[in-house]
């Protein structure tokens, strides 16, 4: 029996996938509290434009009003989250995977860790080299260049119990214009990128959620 459930919720507007992973998030605690072994899932999705602050984001982070966002066909949800603003949209693997860490005897610093690795080595099947950089979370690309570094996968994660919930949002095909409304994950200097961006052409976005998805069963086995 697998480790966990893979659900691709394919384009879906954001609110319904907060609804189906909060659900997922609090049936697996409750699972975990009565001393039983719940369903891990780990759901993909694509969003339509949507801007997210994590709990302890600064709104000033945010630069256009709220009813400017809504002109440009954007939204905005302050979620549970860790970490600052950041953009969801058409072109981005959304991955939210709802685990109880428990099953494989992680902490949530290794969780993250792990999430990071999956994202680093599945950039290296395209040529690209990313990396950490200290004291912030994600993977970025040329982290120590100045005015280089940029982020290709932004990371934000809730965990009560060492059940998690929200996850992280990899740059494929994404419309980048939509971060210069932005200062993403509060950083001023530096900038975003996508795969598309770096290789100079689209990638075929299913092959990459399935790449992604047999990652993710090679590192949470």
């Amino acid at each position: 029996m697998p480790a966990f459930t893979y659900i691709d919720l394919k384009k879906i507007v954001y609110a319904e996938a907060l609804a189906i992973q909060t659900a997922a998030f609090e049936s697996l605690l409750a699972s975990n509290k009565r001393g039983e072994q719940g369903e891990n899932q780990l759901f993909f999705c694509e969003h339509d434009p949507v801007f997210t602050i994590g709990k302890s984001g600064d709104e000033a982070n945010l630069l256009i009003s709220e009813s400017l966002l809504q002109e440009k066909g954007a939204s905005l949800f302050h979620v549970t989250r860790g970490g600052d603003i950041t953009y969801h949209g058409p072109g981005q693997i959304t991955g939210y995977p709802v685990f109880d860490l428990d099953c494989w005897s992680l902490g949530l610093k290794q969780y993250i860790f792990r999430l990071e690795d999956i994202i680093i080595h599945f950039l290296k099947k395209y040529a690209i080299k990313g990396e950490r950089l200290p004291g912030a979370t994600g993977v970025w690309i040329e982290p120590d260049v100045p005015h280089r570094a940029r982020k290709i996968c932004a990371i934000g994660v809730k965990s009560s119990r060492f059940v998690t919930m929200h996850g992280f949002a990899l740059n494929i095909n994404t419309d980048l214009t939509y971060y210069s409304l932005i200062n993403p994950c509060g950083f001023v200097d530096k900038g975003v990128t996508s795969l598309e961006k770096e290789l100079g052409e689209p990638l075929d976005f299913e092959q990459a959620k399935q790449e992604l998805v047999e990652l993710f069963q090679l590192y949470f086995p």
